[in-house]
């Protein structure tokens, strides 16, 4: 089951490759991501002494009212890989034009799990032909609508 996606990751980069991660959370966190409460605009992952991370991504509180008080919505969450695919990506992360950009936060297993896009950036006019062949196939949808 998806909890939440990165509206902005197929548009602003072209995902070349994808990984599985896992995220290491707090107990409430896990409820409120399960509740749906996540969001993964504007964030990113970042490699930090070797270690991945989950910057940026806001986990709103479950029950506001027994949330500790020095929670944090936005604080860095680590995430779990095996070496193989941490050495792969650490050197991916390095090369220029490459990001790794969150793209999903789905369960599995009972598990919460993150999905870890390389992306390329696209370019301004890049953007414009994904714009356009959204709405080309949104006019299509709707002749083909209004004909049947």
């Amino acid at each position: 089951m998806v909890y939440a996606t990165n509206p902005k990751a197929n548009f602003d980069y072209q995902i070349l490759e994808t990984y599985e991660a896992g995220i290491i959370l707090k107990g409430f966190e896990v409820k409120s991501i399960k509740g749906g409460k996540v969001s993964l605009r504007g964030a990113y992952v970042k490699i930090l002494n070797g270690e991945p991370f989950l910057v940026g991504a806001i986990v709103s509180p479950y029950q506001p009212g027994n949330t500790p008080p020095d929670y944090d919505q936005q604080r860095n969450r680590k995430l779990l890989l095996n070496k193989k695919e941490l050495n792969y990506l650490i050197g991916k992360s390095a090369e220029k034009g490459l990001a790794l950009v969150p793209v999903k936060i789905y369960g599995k297993q009972g598990l919460v799990k993150l999905e870890i896009g390389v992306g390329k950036g696209k370019k301004k006019f890049d953007k414009r032909e994904t714009i356009a062949k959204r709405e080309s196939k949104r006019k299509i949808e709707r002749l083909l609508k209004k004909a049947f």
